[in-house]
């Protein structure tokens, strides 16, 4: 009786990590597709701000323009150093990384800093924290790993980004719904007030 259960059990676990394991894929599948779409938002960005007068951007065009910028600093990074900064293997970086880039000086300083920002806030990144993974250094090396505390403290601003989505998604869901009753009673509104007017 107890193989039977053992059994069941292991497939159980084996199920689970292959159910984390496609969980994970399709984060990763959507947030490739984010990032793409991250990249032809900030090119119509980058494409309407040259077009337009300087002093007409609105905050959502700031925000965008931002966004594009921190993009553009990361690819920088990436074209400079492709074995540390890279989209597809994403490892923790180097505690200390950011004097390592300045001293190095392919990339200006302020562009070093709103790379590294944006690097380290995204998903990928916050993913690749577990418990005593390699961090690596601006040679390609490693140099040092990630600890209990900051694999959690990763783990607990990686929830936070996917709370904050869903409450966005809902957020979303909830305004289309005001959306389509509002225009349903505006809708029979015109109606009442036409068959007001034939009589």
């Amino acid at each position: 009786m107890s193989t039977i259960f053992e059994k069941v059990l292991s497939e159980a676990e084996q199920a689970a990590l292959r159910t984390e394991k496609l969980l994970r894929e399709c984060e990763q599948i959507l947030e490739q597709a984010e990032y793409k779409r991250q990249r032809v938002e900030s090119k119509k960005v980058s494409d309407s701000v040259n077009s337009e007068n300087s002093g007409s951007a609105v905050a959502g065009g700031k925000r965008n323009k931002n966004r594009a910028a921190n993009m553009a600093a990361v690819q920088l990074l990436m074209d400079a150093y492709p074995e540390v900064f890279s989209r597809d293997k994403v490892r923790p970086l180097k505690i200390g990384i950011q004097e390592d880039l300045v001293a190095d000086d392919k990339v200006s300083r302020t562009k070093i800093k709103r790379a590294l920002a944006s690097y380290v806030r995204s998903p990928q990144y916050l993913r690749s924290f577990q418990e005593g993974a390699e961090r690596i250094g601006l040679d390609g090396q490693p140099a040092g790993t990630v600890t209990a505390e900051e694999a959690g403290h990763a783990k607990g601003k990686l929830q936070a980004m996917q709370d904050a989505r869903r409450e966005r998604i809902k957020e979303q869901a909830r305004e289309a719904k005001q959306k389509e009753k509002e225009e349903r009673l505006s809708s029979k509104l015109d109606q009442l007030l036409t068959l007001n007017n034939r009589n």
